[in-house]
């Protein structure tokens, strides 16, 4: 929704003063928090056979397993001891690309997948549905039809091993919450979620104790200000500033109400822009979490390395995470 670049600076400042009041600091806190639950979170990896991305993967894979990250600053109870993550969520575009690829080439991509898998990764896994991970809604390009039985998420969800490309669980006191971001538009994509996922994602929030802290996983942000840096002078308007759907959720405004509503939802945890950021507003910690793949195993993107991010999720609602890049160069 356009809004002019003076609204956008006072609102930029408003949530600076939210950010430092929204989440209390353990130093500030009545009494020793204690750590619950290590997330590593793997997101943009783009695994395709090309540029040694199937070794980095697996380098990354290693990283993860055998060269945790202790926190820093001491905080009784918090894992400091650099104890290894206790699940991966992978973070969507899990291949290169699916949405512009015909059958052979999302096949090969997607076996490459399971291989790399099943030879490297030990660790509990769970997925979050990327654009990129979607086949063939570039019809043009991917030769598709539509009426293909595995066109669109239904290859992906077969490879996730689910019916659905959204789900939710619990773990160490918390519930986690895998959202679908993408949803079509002409033979594009928007980030959004429809009336049949709002309806779960009530439901499965009403049927948890309110007292449990959420945190939700999406693959595009849901609040943002990396589009303002990627999009550039593309997205200054007539109108002020315009944040195109490809880059982030259009129904942030849906999500605000809902996280006032629900005071127990935490953070939202994201990629899809290959760029580390941290916003806090409204007692909400936003995560856009880097990328595996960095520039799409080219290099850098911008000056974010090839990474991943450990998430630590804490017995009092507040949230951490550190970067960790995990030593891989781009292939010569």
């Amino acid at each position: 929704m356009p809004i002019s670049r003076r609204d956008f600076l006072l609102a930029a400042s408003a949530g600076t003063c939210l950010a430092a009041t929204a989440i209390p600091s353990s130093a500030n806190a009545a009494t020793p928090r204690s750590r619950r639950l290590r997330i590593a979170h793997l997101t943009d990896i783009h695994l395709q056979p090309e540029l040694q991305a199937a070794r980095g993967l697996a380098t990354c894979f290693a990283h993860v397993q055998t060269r945790p990250v202790a926190t820093s600053g001491g905080v009784a109870g918090d894992g400091g001891d650099g104890s290894p993550p206790d699940l991966i969520i992978t973070g969507g575009d899990t291949i290169m690309d699916a949405f512009e690829a015909d059958m052979a080439r999302t096949k090969l991509q997607w076996e490459l997948w399971r291989k790399v898998k099943a030879d490297h990764c030990g660790i509990e896994m769970h997925s979050v549905v990327g654009n990129h991970d979607v086949w063939g809604w570039a019809r043009a390009k991917a030769g598709t039809t539509g009426d293909e039985p595995l066109y669109g998420k239904r290859w992906v969800c077969d490879e996730f091993g689910r019916d659905l490309p959204y789900t939710s669980f619990d773990r160490g006191g918390w519930h986690i919450v895998l959202i679908d971001s993408i949803f079509p538009d002409e033979q594009r994509y928007i980030g959004r979620v429809d009336e049949a996922q709002w309806d779960w994602l009530e439901r499965d929030l009403a049927a948890i104790d309110p007292a449990t802290p959420v945190i939700l996983f999406s693959h595009m942000p849901i609040l943002s200000a990396t589009p303002l840096v990627v999009a550039g002078p593309s997205a200054l308007g007539p109108a002020g500033i315009q944040v195109p759907g490809k880059f982030m959720h259009v129904d942030g405004d849906r999500f605000q109400n809902l996280f006032s509503r629900r005071r127990n939802i935490k953070a939202c945890a994201s990629g899809h822009m290959h760029l580390i950021e941290q916003l806090d507003y409204q007692g909400v910690r936003y995560l856009c979490n880097g990328a595996v793949s960095a520039g799409w195993w080219k290099g850098q993107n911008r000056d974010t390395d090839f990474g991943y991010a450990v998430v630590d999720l804490f017995d009092d609602g507040t949230v951490e995470r550190r970067y960790v890049p995990y030593g891989w160069t781009a292939a010569t």
